[in-house]
């Protein structure tokens, strides 16, 4: 059964943190929230950690996996960043705001897109999320914590903290419970491997940027 955390969702208390930070240099994978929806993650360069979140999510490893960073700067040391990316990602950030850029060799190839070496990085505008990564000081890996609507019986928007937690106290090593409501709406997606950004996918912040930067 996994340990629960309890820390409060504006500022965090740094003993928990610090707890929360040595199970996760112990290769502990969690159940945390985030700026957009609660996500399953673990220290980004605990390998055996990374597989397991792969097995909890039935991913395969040709299947990229998105981690958040503390920082622009920070983005830098783990995906090569243009400079039409960087005027970009410097209004976007913090926020709910994926990008998709190409990897430097910092970042496991467990991570990468096995074809394109590229990678998924966010910077969360989330105070948990931040002390974290502050802590840790390493990235954070960052999945969506899905369930099956045909195994529980209810639908997505309707779940409930307790019942999130229910379902994956089986699965992960520690739940942070920071005493909010879920959120379920998504992070937008942004490739930045070219000079001309792609609009992979329009989530939370969308209608925010989308006449800014004239985007379709």
């Amino acid at each position: 059964m996994a340990q629960i955390y309890t820390v409060h969702p504006q500022d965090p208390q740094q003993r928990t943190i610090d707890a929360i930070r040595a199970d996760l240099l112990a290769g502990a994978i969690m159940l945390y929230p985030t700026d957009t929806v609660y996500a399953i993650g673990c220290d980004l360069n605990a390998k055996s950690a990374v597989q397991r979140v792969r097995q909890i999510k039935q991913m395969s490893n040709d299947k990229p996996l998105t981690f958040l960073c503390s920082s622009l700067s920070n983005i830098a040391q783990y995906a090569h960043v243009s400079d039409p990316a960087y005027k970009i990602m410097r209004k976007l950030i913090p926020g709910p705001y994926t990008f998709i850029l190409p990897a430097t060799k910092l970042v496991p190839k467990l991570v990468q897109n096995p074809k394109r070496k590229t990678t998924g990085i966010r910077v969360p505008d989330h105070p948990v999320c931040q002390a974290l990564l502050t802590t840790l000081a390493s990235p954070i890996i960052s999945t969506s914590a899905h369930f099956s609507p045909a195994e529980n019986g209810y639908h997505q928007s309707l779940l409930s903290p307790a019942e999130l937690f229910d379902q994956f106290e089986k699965h992960v090593d520690l739940i942070i419970d920071n005493g909010q409501e879920l959120s379920f709406a998504v992070s937008t997606i942004l490739d930045l491997c070219q000079d001309e950004p792609t609009v992979v996918r329009s989530g939370l912040g969308w209608e925010a940027i989308a006449t800014e930067f004239a985007w379709t």
